[in-house]
């Protein structure tokens, strides 16, 4: 019989927009690959990026938050598999499916650490380092507890896999390592890339509605490309970027050779004809989907320690990782002029999407470890007796307060 899987997202996909909706249709295209029946429902708004799901053949709904019309959609659809996109969605729509469909295997798609990444934006934000305590926030614990309801999380990032089990005590039977998913490189794509001597210009590109992208573009426009444009007077840098605010279009500088562009039409075609992408991410968290992209059109990068994190293991970068300014500068000009260090670079980054992040070593894997699941839930959940504690008592709060809200509402 043929599975069928509810995805709750939190916005509908916009694979051109940002990494995450690329991450999800990846996860949607293994569930697909696999002959699942899926259903992809969401309480946000759709807009003209979005990505076309019923031309794929899924179904898809609009549903409401703290409405019980919800509760009839999905005991009627019966799924065997919930998946929550982020933790918020979890929060919105987890005791409903624990009511009405109880023995559905909860999936919870982190996408990133979200604690963890506004614990480094508040250390950043204070000019200071990290510090344990800015883990335990109010967030972290709801985070967390979401984690303990489902019955199994994607993690994205080595570093937040054991920063998990090592320091919030998951245990590592609710946790599944599912990198950002890429198609292998191979020597007849790799051959057809635009050379070194047809590229030109250096390229950042990041959804502005994302805190650290924007705090980036802050960086190179202040601190990079004074100091680099100097050392390349010939070359433009351009800032491409989904959503961009009035404050992101006002640094726009033509004559600093300076370019905020906008939402790119084809990500691709401008990785593929920059050089090099400049990455001096100053903080977040998950794996960085804007460099694995690069590696796949053959441009190499300069990023710092965080941009790079939990991405490359042991396996050299596709250019240089430094966290210190003028370093990252001569970092940029070393990879910009120098055609072997560029071809150098390039070849890493193929070794490294054809060994970290090829979707063939990870898609079976991920599915046989839900058939597994679902045969022995009753098992699996035995073992998760927090989580079970939690969710009593988070359902509970949560069910009452939400149909506080829908009351209120009539």
């Amino acid at each position: 019989m043929q599975k069928k899987i509810l995805i709750i997202g939190l916005v509908w996909p916009e694979p051109n927009s940002s990494a995450a909706g690329s991450h999800m249709l990846h996860l949607i295209e293994l569930f697909a690959n696999t002959n699942w029946d899926i259903h992809f429902a969401s309480a946000a708004s759709t807009s003209p990026h979005s990505a076309d799901l019923l031309s794929k053949g899924i179904s898809t709904q609009e549903i409401r938050l703290n409405h019980s019309s919800f509760d009839a959609y999905v005991q009627a659809l019966n799924p065997q598999v919930v998946l929550f996109d982020r933790f918020v969605t979890e929060e919105q729509f987890g005791w409903r499916v624990a009511e009405q469909c109880p023995n559905a295997l909860r999936i919870l798609d982190t996408e990133d650490l979200h604690c963890l990444r506004l614990a480094r934006q508040k250390a950043h934000k204070q000019k200071r380092d990290l510090i344990p305590a800015d883990l335990f926030s109010d967030v972290a614990k709801r985070e967390i507890a979401s984690i303990l309801r489902c019955d199994l999380s994607l993690i994205i990032s080595e570093f937040e896999l054991d920063l998990l089990q090592n320091t919030f005590g998951i245990n590592h039977n609710l946790l599944f390592y599912l990198p950002l998913l890429s198609e292998p490189i191979t020597a007849k794509e790799e051959a057809s890339w635009p050379k070194f001597d047809v590229r030109s210009d250096f390229v950042f590109i990041g959804n502005f509605l994302h805190e650290p992208n924007w705090q980036t573009v802050l960086y190179l426009k202040q601190h990079i490309w004074p100091i680099l444009s100097k050392h390349i007077p010939t070359a433009n840098l351009k800032i491409y970027g989904a959503y961009p605010p009035q404050k992101a279009l006002e640094l726009h500088k033509p004559s600093e050779r300076f370019l905020v562009l906008g939402r790119a039409k084809s990500a691709q075609e401008v990785l593929q004809n920059a050089r090099v992408l400049l990455a001096p991410i100053p903080f977040g968290a998950g794996a960085k989907g804007k460099l694995v992209e690069a590696m796949c059109c053959g441009t190499p990068s300069v990023t710092t320690t965080m941009g790079a994190e939990s991405m490359h293991g042991d396996l050299p970068w596709n250019g240089i990782i430094t966290d210190e300014k003028n370093a990252f500068v001569e970092a940029a000009v070393w990879l910009y002029q120098n055609e072997d260090n560029w071809c150098k670079a390039q070849k890493n980054g193929v070794q490294l999407v054809n060994t970290r992040f090829d979707k063939n070593q990870f898609a079976m894997p991920f599915i046989d470890q839900i058939n597994y699941l679902l045969e022995h839930i009753a098992t699996h959940r035995a073992t998760n007796f927090i989580g079970a504690l939690l969710h009593h008592h988070s359902l509970q709060s949560t069910k009452y307060l939400s149909k506080w809200i829908e009351e209120k509402g009539k």
